[in-house]
């Protein structure tokens, strides 16, 4: 039992720090102009519909 706890916890700290590494590059990756997000095979609108977050922490 208290490992099925404690493996919860832990997955939930890492899902909730990739979301927040994955705003972090979505703030990075909107500083790019349209033709690199092109070429990258993703589009402003679909960044910014998935969240951004201008800073790092």
């Amino acid at each position: 039992m208290a490992n099925n706890f404690f493996q919860n916890a832990f997955d939930r700290l890492v899902s909730a720090r990739e979301r927040q590494v994955r705003r972090y590059v979505n703030g990075a990756l909107l500083s790019m102009d349209d033709a690199q997000l092109k070429a990258l095979g993703r589009s402003r609108e679909e960044l910014k519909r998935e969240g951004a977050q201008a800073y790092f922490f």
